[in-house]
Parts: C-alpha cells; sequence; structure tokens
C-alpha cells in the first residue's frame, strides 16, 4: 500500500520510503529546504527522481522569500493595547 502527501503536510513525520519527484514544470517550488524537509522524512529509503536540472535548480534556491503576512505589525499592534 502506499500513500502520496506534499512535502508541506509531511513536517514533523516520518516514513519508511519517500519518493520525491522533481521536474521543471514545478520551478516556484524548486527550493533547497523543501528538497531537505523531503529527503529527512525517509527513514529507510529516499528515492530523488525527476530532471537534473531541477535538482541542480532547487539546492542553489535557499528559498528564504520575504513574507509579507503581516504578522510582526499584528502581534506589535497586540501587546501595545
Amino acid at each position: 500500500m502506499a500513500y502520496a502527501t506534499t512535502i508541506h503536510k509531511s513536517q514533523g513525520s516520518e516514513y519508511p520510503a519517500v519518493i520525491i519527484p522533481l521536474m521543471m514544470q514545478h520551478y516556484s517550488m524548486l527550493k533547497r529546504n523543501l528538497i531537505y524537509t523531503g529527503i529527512t522524512r525517509g527513514k529507510k529509503l529516499v528515492i530523488v527522481i525527476g530532471e537534473k536540472k531541477a535538482l541542480t535548480i532547487a539546492v542553489k534556491q535557499r528559498g528564504e522569500q520575504r513574507r509579507w503576512s503581516s504578522l510582526k505589525l499584528r502581534l506589535e499592534e497586540s501587546y501595545t493595547q
């Protein structure tokens, strides 16, 4: 039996085997932190399948984009009230 999930939803979990497909079509998701998270979910077996170029791009991308959630502003406002 097999299951499929996203790397995001797998955070904090471990699985006996993990298969990570990497394709250039998913360019916006090719980030180093996602690859690291995916690889560290596998306990015994990790298979990375797809395009070598996609893996190269993912490893080079730090993925630390600025987030515009306004969280800092909302926290500051809640503490000043």
